[in-house]
């Protein structure tokens, strides 16, 4: 009972991330259809905020809470430049914007590596997040249960904006219909502005809680950016619903599959399953209900 309980809090505690990492890319790729490579480097771009703020304000507890805030502009400044630049010149061009964004990474990754140095950084944890917590028998990291938490209350803030929000409506409007909503005088081009904005400024944020899990490097975005778009994927585009029983599924499982085997070997299993899941019912969990005129 106790390895089962263990387990599946290091499975919830993977989903999180995966979540977090996810979010941004189903505003990003799943409601506007660009594929933005450099998605994992403005959470490397967060992170170092953290680093950074941490080195001028020396109460850990403030500095993340204040790189909290930060992470999100900066993270959502980068994408917003890069939508104006390029991505804007791009649409309907997936392929194009998939080499340009790869592109871009690696820019930011050289950027990273000239700024802060190659060697990795360590971002300290406040004092109210160290320990555990002990749950059913088992020690739970502070740290994991904060990001938790974190994910938790960015869906609901996300959902609610997208539900309630006239951003929300009007980003609803530009996925459904682009050329009805400008009839309807909804401005397309400054709402895409608007939602890169903000699904990159969620990237800015995830960065930030990711320095609570370990060092990070120049190269930290390339370990998420896979997962994550397969989260998206898996989840259903565009669907944040989707997203999330995703992010939670596929936690669960690499956590189930690595009790037994190795981390490695649980990654290439889950990869294989969710090919395979894609080959059954390629819409993903959560599909937009349509009707057909045919």
């Amino acid at each position: 009972m106790e390895a089962l309980v263990s387990q599946l809090f290091a499975g919830l505690s993977l989903g999180s991330v995966l979540l977090l990492a996810a979010l941004g890319l189903a505003l990003t790729f799943g409601q506007m259809g660009v594929i933005n490579m450099a998605h994992g480097e403005f959470m490397m771009a967060g992170a170092y905020t953290a680093f950074v703020v941490q080195k001028a304000i020396a109460d850990a507890g403030v500095s993340l809470l204040v790189s909290l805030v930060i992470g999100f502009l900066v993270g959502g400044l980068l994408g917003l430049v890069l939508e104006v630049t390029l991505i804007s010149r791009m649409y309907h061009r997936p392929l194009d914007t998939l080499l340009v964004t790869f592109g871009v990474a690696l820019v930011l990754q050289q950027l990273a590596r000239d700024v802060f140095g190659a060697p990795n950084v360590d971002v300290r944890a406040p004092a109210w997040l160290s320990g555990a917590v002990e749950i059913l028998g088992v020690g739970v990291p502070k740290t994991r249960l904060f990001i938790l938490a974190l994910a938790t209350l960015a869906v609901v803030a996300l959902g609610l904006a997208l539900k309630l929000t006239p951003l929300g409506r009007r980003i609803r409007a530009t996925v459904a219909n682009r050329d009805l909503a400008e009839t309807a005088g909804v401005s397309t081009r400054a709402t895409d502005r608007l939602t890169f904005f903000l699904g990159s400024g969620v990237a800015g944020v995830a960065g930030v809680a990711l320095t609570l899990l370990g060092s990070i490097g120049p190269t930290l975005g390339t370990n998420y950016i896979v997962d994550a778009f397969l989260v998206v994927v898996v989840g259903g585009i565009g669907q944040l619903k989707g997203a999330v029983i995703a992010a939670v599924g596929l936690g669960l499982l690499q956590a189930g599959i690595e009790y037994s085997t190795t981390a490695s070997l649980a990654k290439v299993l889950v990869f294989v399953i969710i090919v395979a899941f894609l080959q059954v019912r390629p819409q993903g969990l959560v599909a937009v209900r349509t009707r057909s005129l045919a």
